[in-house]
């Protein structure tokens, strides 16, 4: 056994106040995405989790990157009929968050999630590397396989296949948009009391409060 009970850090570098904020969560966000950005560090900026419910009724979460975001929503791409594309079809409520360390910062966001438009999907999968692309038509996302090798041996296949030709995006690859209904941002604070500020879309008009940490 290890005991963690000695791990702590003491967040004291900024602070979240409704009197210095947009009332508009997605100006918020742009603004924190924008400082995380400008911080840097070996951290992927647009990492997020996603949580969904499962076909076994569990949740699970995994680790997508963001690709687009706008005042409709959060954008990611994925295989359509992987575990996550599955889950998503029988139950599209999800929660995103994010976890900048270096800005001491979270961002949780419940949304709506919906596919987005076929160019959207296009569009984005033919601005992708070429053996993205490839791994893209190469995997069935989720699906038990007896080795690598299996995914090895049908890339070459594909290189082969499409030299000097253009890739066309699979049907069962694409995006989704992530509507959110509510967005929670958590500024650390000294002694564990943190800010909290909630974003609540109520009647078409985004409702604020403050949470106790």
């Amino acid at each position: 056994m290890k005991d963690l009970s000695n791990y702590r850090k003491s967040y004291e570098k900024s602070e979240l106040l409704e009197s210095s904020i947009s009332k508009n969560p997605f100006e918020l966000f742009a603004k924190w995405f924008q400082e995380a950005e400008e911080i840097g560090g070996s951290e992927e900026i647009n990492a997020m989790t996603i949580s969904t419910i499962g076909l076994d009724g569990f949740p699970k979460n995994r680790v997508v990157l963001l690709k687009k975001f706008t005042s409709e929503g959060f954008i990611f791409f994925t295989n359509y009929e992987s575990e996550k594309g599955k889950a998503i079809a029988e139950n599209p409520n999800v929660c995103l968050s994010f976890f900048w360390h270096n800005s001491e910062r979270q961002v949780i966001i419940k949304g709506i999630a919906e596919k987005t438009t076929e160019k959207v999907s296009d569009d984005y999968f033919h601005s992708r590397p070429t053996g993205s692309q490839l791994g893209a038509v190469a995997s069935h996302q989720s699906e038990v396989i007896s080795g690598r090798e299996i995914l090895e041996n049908k890339i070459q296949q594909l290189e082969d296949q499409f030299v000097g030709k253009e890739i066309q995006r699979p049907e069962y690859w694409g995006g989704y948009l992530i509507k959110p209904i509510e967005i929670e941002f958590w500024q650390g604070r000294a002694n564990r009391l943190h800010d909290r500020i909630r974003f609540q879309l109520q009647s078409f008009e985004w409702n604020m409060d403050r949470l106790s940490s």
